[in-house]
């Protein structure tokens, strides 16, 4: 293990993902979640990004058209988190999903965000959310962070979309 820790400027650049039927996965992510379609790969893969950016999700049929999700007990991909700039994006979001009719299968404030998490069509996990300020996230006595796993009234934050 090492004792230096990473470059603070370091960031998680993109996830990309199998998915069993290209045209589904980008129905969600373009159609419901509103990322742009940046390039595609033929029929096998494609790259969605949100502000020009060069890809944020990567999607391919590569090793998994018409596949199926792995089962519960298995290791793997979560979710993946996808962070709004403030609270009225979360909402603008979430009334996305809703108009969509995908069922939310959580929801909660975790004192430095909050989140709502829902499955995609290939059944991987995904968590929208924003981030508080850094200066109103919950502190311990010591000033070590004091995150909390409360509800979050889903009908207030879709009532501000």
């Amino acid at each position: 293990m090492t004792t230096k820790p990473i470059h603070p400027g370091t960031r998680v650049g993109h996830v990309h993902l199998k998915v069993a039927d290209l045209e589904r996965a980008l129905g969600f992510y373009c159609g419901v979640l509103g990322f742009e379609l940046v390039q595609r790969y033929g029929k096998q893969a494609a790259f969605v990004s949100a502000g020009g950016y060069h890809h944020h999700i990567g999607l391919n049929t590569w090793d998994s058209a018409g596949g199926t999700p792995p089962p519960p007990g298995h290791t793997g991909l979560y979710h993946t988190a996808i962070l709004y700039p403030d609270r009225a994006a979360l909402a603008d979001a979430l009334k996305r999903v809703v108009d969509a009719g995908y069922a939310l299968t959580g929801a909660a404030d975790h004192g430095v965000s909050e989140a709502l998490y829902l499955d995609d069509p290939d059944g991987n996990g995904v968590e929208l959310y924003w981030d508080r300020a850094p200066e109103a996230w919950p502190r311990e006595a010591d000033g070590s962070l004091a995150m909390v796993n409360k509800r979050l009234d889903v009908a207030k934050l879709l009532s501000e979309a």
